[in-house]
Formats: structure tokens, C-alpha cells, sequence
């Protein structure tokens, strides 16, 4: 696979309408309040990143995002249509989202090709079409060496590959990204950035990825937002973040460079 990190490559995306839209986003687990008034808008084709520290709302965004949670208040948006009330499973199959979290992700007993295939056979009802399906993925991230290899046996990278391919064996319009560059080393760290890349040029999805990894994000977005305490304290483009104030305040540190 080429090359394809961004060098804060900079895309407009004012004109178009947001795919994803949070309004007034609230969250509370019982008493404690995960999520303040959150507004945040992803446009399609957008990489938008999600920076903050362990608890400060990224994955509980996310899970309000897909249906598992539901926002003690405000509304959630996607193309347009109010999905705040819709089920998980009807809102994902209907608009294209696909989600990989943190941990997990895969049936570790069962090898690459069997994990494809459980999926696949969720989502293309004809056994051909399956199988090229499979046979395509399998190809595109580079996962022909460890095909039959149980996922338990796979590498960290080989993982993450593996959960995105996965991700995509149904049309995806929506990729959401939960921590996918925790643990891994710098080259599969950079593998999956070119991959992730690779899929908003190429298939033209809007991928969304929380990280507590500035530079690693920060690598391949066209935006980025910084959480604290469930609210955004900065946002921007990648060069306009490390340049902020209550950025380097909230997050990055003096002296931080990418």
C-alpha cells in the first residue's frame, strides 16, 4: 500500500451538509455527567479526530453516536434525519455506520477468513458475491499471509486490520474508530493511518477516530476536537490546534510539536 499520510492536507467542507450532527449533546451515567452541551458536526468524506484524555467522553460520544446510549438530552443528526430515538441496529444497517472499538472486535477462535465470512454472511445473502466480497478485503489490507491464522495468533496491527476489514464487509458510509492506534507499535501504528486515509480518498467514507495520542491522530484528520470534562475546548485543523492557546493549555503542553 502507498504512501498516504497527510501533510495537513486541508479539504473545505463548509458548503456541504453534515453527515453527522450532535445538538446539545448531554450525557449522564446516573449522577455523573460524562457529556456537557456537545455540538459536533462531521462532513461526508470528513476525518475527524477526537483528543482527550481517558474519561473525558470520547467513547461515550461514540455509543450515543450508534444507538448504544441514549443522550439524557439533546438530538442526534445523521444525513439530515433525527436518529436520537431510532434502534442500534436499524439506525447502523440504515445509514452505513460501522463502528471498531477499542478491544475486542473479533472471535479470537476463529481465523481470519472465518471472522470475514460471519460477517458477510450477515450482510450478502448471495454466496458468491460473499466469498469475492471476502477474497477483496483480504486483499486490500494485506491480510493474504495470515488468512487462515486464528485471530487470537494475529499481531496488534494484524488485529486492527483484520476489525477494519471486517468494518467494511457491508457498504459503510459512516466508519467510526475507538482508539484503534492504543498499543500499537509506530509501524503499524503508521499502516493503519495510511489505511484509514486510503478509505476517505478511495471509497469516499467519513471516518471519525478518538484518540489520547496527539501526534498519531493529529497524522491523518482534516479536523480534530479537544475534550475536557465533556465539553470541546478547542477545535480546528491540525495546524490551527497545536498553534491554540487553550489547547496547549488543556492538552498538548508547552512546547509540543508534531
Amino acid at each position: 500500500m502507498s504512501i498516504l499520510i497527510k501533510k495537513f492536507r486541508i479539504k473545505s467542507f463548509k458548503e456541504e451538509k453534515p453527515i453527522i450532527d450532535l445538538k446539545d449533546l448531554s450525557i449522564h451515567y446516573g449522577n455523573r455527567q460524562i457529556v456537557e452541551r456537545l455540538n459536533l458536526s462531521i462532513q461526508k468524506s470528513e476525518i475527524c479526530g477526537l483528543l482527550g484524555p481517558n474519561g473525558a467522553g470520547k467513547s461515550s460520544i461514540y455509543h450515543c453516536i450508534i444507538g448504544l446510549v441514549k443522550p439524557s438530552y439533546g438530538k442526534i443528526f445523521i444525513n439530515g434525519n433525527d436518529v436520537t430515538d431510532i434502534p442500534t441496529h436499524v439506525r447502523c444497517s440504515k445509514y452505513g455506520i460501522s463502528w471498531v472499538p477499542q478491544y475486542g472486535g473479533s472471535w479470537a477462535d476463529l481465523t481470519v477468513f472465518e471472522n470475514l465470512l460471519a460477517i458477510a454472511e450477515l450482510h450478502i445473502k448471495n454466496k458468491e458475491e460473499r466469498i469475492t466480497k471476502i477474497n477483496n478485503l483480504i486483499r486490500k489490507f494485506e491480510l493474504q499471509n495470515v488468512i487462515k491464522l486464528k485471530s487470537k495468533y494475529l499481531s496488534g496491527g494484524q488485529v486492527r486490520k483484520l476489525t477494519l476489514a471486517m468494518a467494511m464487509v457491508k457498504d459503510t458510509k459512516i466508519l467510526i474508530l475507538d482508539e484503534p492506534f492504543a498499543a500499537l507499535d509506530p509501524q503499524s501504528v503508521r499502516m493503519i493511518q495510511q489505511i484509514i486515509v486510503s478509505l476517505q480518498m478511495f471509497e469516499r467514507i467519513s471516518v471519525s477516530i478518538s484518540d489520547h495520542s496527539s501526534r498519531d491522530l493529529l497524522s491523518c484528520v482534516d479536523n480534530a476536537m479537544i475534550l475536557s470534562e465533556g465539553k470541546i475546548v478547542a477545535k480546528g485543523t491540525p495546524q490551527e490546534l497545536v498553534n491554540n492557546t487553550k489547547a496547549i493549555q488543556a492538552y498538548f503542553g508547552e512546547g509540543f510539536k508534531i
